[in-house]
C-alpha cells in the first residue's frame, strides 16, 4: 500500500525520498504499463506547479502516448518534432523554460509554459520519454533535470 509523504522543502532530500519510493513502487512488478502509470502518478503527486506528467512510448517509428496525468494529450509525435521528438532524436534530456521559444513546440496544453524531457533506454536503444509540463515559465532547473534523469534510470531497470 502506498501512503502519501509530507515532503521536507529540501530540494534535493525530498527527491532522494522520491527515488526511494518509486523503488519500491516497482520493483516487484514486470509490467511497464503498471510502472510507468504508477510513475506517472507518484511524480504528479511529488511535484509542483505542473500540469501534466506522462509517458510517451516508441511505437513503429514514433512516439504513442502512454501512462499520464493530466489532460487528454497528443496521441502521436514523430522523432524530431515539438520537445519530446527532439528528445528521442538528440538522445539526451530537453529542459525548455519557455515553450514558446522552442522551434515546433506542440502545444497539447495551451496552459503549458515550460517543459522537460528524458528519454529512457531499454538495451541501449529508444523505449519512449518521460514528459513534465508546467503551467509556468522556467519551472525546471539543473537540479530537477539531475534527478528526473535519476527517476528516468529506475523506471530503465524495470521496463
Amino acid at each position: 500500500m502506498f501512503e502519501a509523504k509530507s515532503y521536507s522543502g529540501s530540494k534535493e532530500k525530498d527527491y532522494k525520498l522520491l527515488l526511494k519510493q518509486l523503488e519500491a513502487l516497482i520493483e516487484d512488478e514486470q509490467d511497464a504499463i503498471a510502472n510507468l502509470s504508477n510513475a506517472s502518478a507518484l511524480l504528479n503527486q511529488f511535484l509542483s506547479e505542473v500540469n501534466w506528467v506522462g509517458f510517451y512510448l516508441w511505437k513503429d517509428g514514433e512516439l504513442v502516448l502512454g501512462p499520464f496525468q493530466g489532460l487528454p494529450a497528443c496521441v502521436r509525435i514523430k522523432a524530431g518534432k515539438g520537445v519530446c521528438g527532439t528528445a528521442v532524436q538528440q538522445g539526451k534530456t530537453q529542459r525548455v523554460q519557455d515553450v514558446e521559444q522552442f522551434p515546433g513546440h506542440i502545444a497539447c496544453d495551451a496552459a503549458s509554459q515550460s517543459e522537460i524531457v528524458v528519454p529512457l533506454f531499454k538495451n541501449k536503444e529508444i523505449f519512449g520519454v518521460l514528459d513534465i509540463d508546467s503551467p509556468i515559465k522556467n519551472r525546471f532547473d539543473e537540479e530537477d533535470e539531475k534527478f528526473l534523469e535519476q527517476f528516468g534510470a529506475i523506471i530503465e531497470k524495470y521496463i
